[in-house]
Order: structure tokens, then C-alpha cells, then sequence
């Protein structure tokens, strides 16, 4: 190190001078600096210990969305969709069920089916967001538009929701529709 940019002495630093990493054309050099020694009387050693007494740590409650999520990405790490047994990925909002069957391997949406199609939700007229019944339509129908594609065997995602209600219902509609999971 050039002792020209640092001053008299490795410790010590002149502002007025130039950088001394500007001196060595980009490459990086350490300063040595002493170290730096606290002391600390009685009193505050007392404080401190107090002070690190009443801290607390609070855990943070994860949302349901968050859970939910977490529980879909474990299931994703385990299920995917081929050509020959595509994934049958549901979806529910507060307001509609979706519902998609997907070739994880190709990429593709091979058939698609929610209560937000048009025949669907003229057909249901929903008001207050999705029921059972809308629920075993929507089954029905991404049955039927599998079985037009040809595609009989499906590996059901339930997306991290739990398999009960509007979930059951919708897998056990395209169950009796002639889809196989």
C-alpha cells in the first residue's frame, strides 16, 4: 500500500488526498483500522441487562392465503401433469371456481372449464359466488371437454385447498363423468 495516500502512518487516513483504491487501477485493498474497544462501567452493564430483558420476540401468523399457498407448493413439488396423465388444476375464489387441465411437460392448457364461462353462468345465474351445484357443473364440464379431447386420466390438483365442499364436489362430478383419478 502506498503510504503517500494514507498519511504517516497505516492507521491513519488524509481526506485531501486521493483515494488509494483509485491508485491500484480497480483492485480492492483493505485499510487497516484499529480496533475499536468500549468500555463499560457497572451502571451500564445494569441497563443493558434490563433492556435485553424486556425484549420480546412475537411471532407472526401466517394468512390463510399464505397457508394455502405453502400447502400448494408442496403438493406441486410431488404432482406433475404428462401428455398421457395431465394435471387437473382447481382454482376458488370468493366469487367463481375455475378449473383447468394442464401438460406441465409441453406447457399447455389442454382444457378449461369455471362458473365465469358464459353457458356455465347463465346456465347457474349465481349471485352470491359459487355453490356445490356450481361446483358439480363445472365438473361435468371439464369432464366433457376432456373426453372430446380424449383425455380419460387426469392427476387431480386441488391446489392447496382442502378436499371437501365445492372441491369434492367438482372432482366427484368429473368422477362420474367419465374421468379417471
Amino acid at each position: 500500500m502506498a503510504l503517500s495516500a494514507l498519511g504517516s502512518s497505516p492507521h491513519s487516513f488524509n481526506c485531501n488526498s486521493p483515494s488509494p483504491l483509485k491508485e491500484f487501477n480497480g483492485l480492492h485493498t483493505h485499510l487497516l483500522i484499529p480496533p475499536l474497544s468500549i468500555h463499560f462501567t457497572q451502571n451500564h452493564i445494569g441497563r443493558l441487562a434490563k433492556q435485553m430483558h424486556s425484549l420480546k420476540i412475537e411471532a407472526v401468523d401466517a394468512t390463510r392465503r399464505e397457508n394455502r399457498i405453502a400447502r400448494h407448493t408442496r403438493i406441486r413439488k410431488k404432482l406433475t401433469g404428462t401428455t398421457e396423465r395431465p394435471r387437473l388444476a382447481v382454482f376458488r375464489s370468493n366469487k367463481h371456481l375455475y378449473c383447468q387441465v394442464i401438460d406441465d411437460i409441453q406447457m399447455q392448457t389442454l382444457a378449461s372449464a369455471s362458473t365465469i364461462q358464459k353457458p356455465l353462468s347463465q346456465e347457474l345465474g349465481l349471485t352470491s359466488g359459487p355453490t356445490i351445484e356450481a361446483a358439480q357443473k363445472v365438473g361435468e364440464a371439464i369432464a366433457k371437454a376432456c373426453l372430446e379431447k380424449g383425455i380419460t386420466k387426469v392427476a387431480f390438483d386441488r391446489g392447496g385447498f382442502v378436499y371437501h365442499g365445492r372441491i369434492k364436489a367438482l372432482a366427484d362430478a368429473a368422477r362420474e363423468h367419465g374421468l379417471d383419478f
